[in-house]
């Protein structure tokens, strides 16, 4: 947390006498005068952390929603367990939600938090460790039992026994003060239970948080009434619950300091706050809009996969249909046989069901119908850390198939990104008739950032045309050849079954080249592998030139990425140059095939770094294609990189 300028405000908090409203009733505040300072902060990291039954993600994503409603740049970090009840008080329970907001642009949710707010022992003794010397450490007192500490792993009370001393710490009975205003409001009286009462002490906490950092509050009010609308008394609850803890810190003298961030300058245009998943699924939709194509999706639940086939289940109204199948394989046939059909077929999944699907995959290659996979990867194998994320699906999405069986691969860099990405994936399985890996991960699927809205006629024209006439002249007359490819993209032609003329076969055995009948031919067999293998490679011709960041143009070392793991290369590269140091970044999209011209820029510096969130996979592709001896930096923590530890590498390996 860092101050702007040596400019700093204060506010009177109480004057003589001043009667302060505090949950339904008046407080007389100390005769005497003070002045509360307040704080211009340029960022700010923010972290909540208690029981996974606590409701910390709804209160980090309403304080996400009232800071992007306010104006400021932000990226967060979701932290949960993958148990839907996990053993409650203790570490392994704990879920957290980590919130970065500035008035510049920012890349990542934060390496470390400012305040944190512990709502049990348990969540204190996760996350303390993260906690740098002098930070805010709001704790609830009231969990704090005896019971609880020892769930916790705690032998000895850490408020009393100088655990922390290096810490601004602010002890709050959040517990009992949410009881007692919420039992004190009038709209509540008796029809709220003291347990009832209690879980809405995390809107005490958000309130408490929403005083401190000056966020607005009608935003929260409102989504509480209608989150609750069935249950008014909830949300009474809740409401009350939420203004005590904003008027708590207008009146406690714990917080000598309140702090502001002010709203970021940003390019003009409607904004949102979006998570990765969200904007993964309007740009499937979109893409359905750009190409004329309804829209199929076969799934199967997965975490963290889900959330993209429950919000496409929202919009039929944009000939969106979803399928929620009985398994992976289920889930992928139904999506393909959409293809088949002329719909716009998607399935969506993470790493466990990626190798489920594969054998329907490779059936994808040899009959050549577009098919969207999407695959929001996540830490394996097998069961692996399902709410983690990780980057270790690009070797299975790459040769996951028996067979030659080549297919182009697209990575999102932000959770903003998959929606450009979605569409990017939807126009080359439409164009080039084949399936498409996305890969996207836990970190880019749960993370939120602001999103600025595209312009409809800033949208590409991906409007897909069927065959609807004969396309070859046989001894008989006019034939329909499902294989007679298109000389500039080798796609085949896409004809929709049933229409008059166009009959003809599919299925995995191996088909002859043109006609379409079934090939035992050794020679065919060969020719149809390379031609598929060319259909793919030639996609190189259309995307765009692989892009180097080199802002000084010196740099003679090369930081490589894919996916998610962009943000955090940015921001370390960013501290690297703030020292003065010369370092280039580029950031691969398309995976499969390579851009066409990234064997020229790789060869172009001494030195390419490549930091991955797996054991090495880009470099292992790059170092085979391209001959480059890459540097890896790799972690497998379920985690991303931080940014100053980034930049300590970076460090390194330009000072090597």
């Amino acid at each position: 947390m860092r101050s702007v300028g040596p400019a700093r405000r204060t506010r009177p908090i109480a004057t003589a006498g001043r009667l302060v409203w505090y949950p339904r009733r008046l407080l007389k505040v100390s005769e005497q005068v003070r002045e509360r300072e307040t704080r211009r902060l340029d960022r700010v990291v923010v972290r909540f952390a208690g029981d996974s039954g606590d409701g910390m993600q709804l209160t980090g994503e309403q304080f996400t929603s009232e800071t992007a409603t306010f104006g400021n740049d932000l990226s967060t970090l979701p932290d949960f367990p993958a148990e839907i009840r996990a053993p409650a008080g203790t570490p392994a329970g704990v879920s957290g939600f980590q919130l970065h907001f500035s008035d510049h642009d920012i890349l990542t949710p934060g390496d470390a938090p400012d305040v944190l707010v512990a709502m049990n022992p348990a969540a204190l003794k996760a996350n303390l460790k993260d906690l740098p010397p002098g930070a805010n450490l709001i704790v609830n007192t009231d969990a704090f039992t005896g019971g609880n500490l020892k769930k916790a792993g705690y032998a000895t009370d850490p408020l009393t026994d100088g655990t922390l001393d290096p810490y601004l710490v602010h002890r709050v009975p959040l517990t009992s003060m949410t009881i007692n205003a919420v039992h004190a409001a009038e709209e509540t009286a008796g029809s709220v239970n003291k347990k009832e009462a209690e879980r809405a002490k995390n809107m005490f906490a958000l309130g408490l948080m929403s005083w401190l950092y000056h966020r607005p509050t009608e935003g929260t009010v409102g989504f509480l009434e209608k989150k609750f609308a069935k249950r008014p008394e909830i949300a009474a609850a809740n409401i009350a619950a939420f203004r005590a803890g904003f008027n708590y810190g207008e009146t406690t003298e714990s917080f000598t300091v309140t702090y502001e961030v002010a709203p970021a300058r940003m390019k003009s245009g409607t904004y949102r706050r979006i998570t990765g998943n969200l904007a993964l699924s309007y740009g499937l939709i979109a893409a359905g809009e750009l190409t004329g194509l309804p829209v199929f999706l076969g799934s199967y639940p997965i975490t963290p996969a889900s959330d993209i086939l429950h919000e496409l289940s929202k919009h039929k109204r944009f000939g969106v249909r979803t399928f929620q199948a009985e398994d992976e394989i289920a889930g992928i046939g139904a999506a393909l046989g959409a293809s088949f059909g002329g719909s716009l077929g998607i399935t969506t999944t993470s790493g466990p069901g990626v190798a489920l699907k594969s054998e329907t995959i490779g059936l994808a290659v040899s009959l050549e119908l577009p098919l969207v996979v999407v695959d929001i990867q996540r830490g394996g194998p097998s069961t692996g850390l399902p709410t983690k994320t990780e980057q270790a699906d690009l070797l299975q999405a790459m040769f996951g198939r028996n067979g030659e069986a080549p297919v182009p691969i697209v990575a999102p860099r932000s959770p903003g990104d998959c929606f450009d990405a979605a569409v990017e994936a939807a126009r080359l399985a439409t164009k080039y008739r084949t399936p498409v890996f996305l890969l996207s991960d836990g970190y880019l699927a749960n993370g939120s950032e602001p999103w600025l809205l595209p312009k409809r006629e800033a949208l590409p024209d991906l409007t897909v045309a069927f065959t609807t006439e004969p396309n070859h002249t046989g001894p008989k007359g006019p034939e329909f050849w499902p294989y007679l490819r298109d000389p500039e993209t080798l796609a085949r032609p896409w004809a929709v079954p049933g229409t008059p003329g166009l009959e003809h076969r599919i299925g995995g055995i191996e088909k002859s080249d043109g006609q379409g009948n079934i090939s035992y031919d050794p020679a065919n067999h060969d020719r149809m592998v390379r031609l598929r293998a060319a259909k793919v490679a030639g996609i190189a011709n259309d995307i765009p030139p692989l892009e180097v960041e080199d802002p000084s143009g010196q740099a003679r070392v090369l930081v490589l990425g894919w996916g998610s793991t962009y943000g955090p290369i940015a921001a370390g590269c960013r501290r690297v140059r703030a020292k003065g140091l010369h370092v280039a970044q580029a950031h691969l999209r398309h995976l499969n095939p390579f851009p066409a011209n990234t064997g020229e820029i790789l060869r172009s510096y001494d030195k390419v770094l490549i930091p991955e969130m797996n054991l090495g996979q880009l470099r292992t592709l790059i170092r085979a294609e391209f001959l480059v001896d890459a540097i890896g930096y790799n972690q497998v923590r379920g985690l991303p990189f931080k940014a100053a530890e980034l930049a300590g590498v970076l460090e390194d390996v330009i000072n090597q």
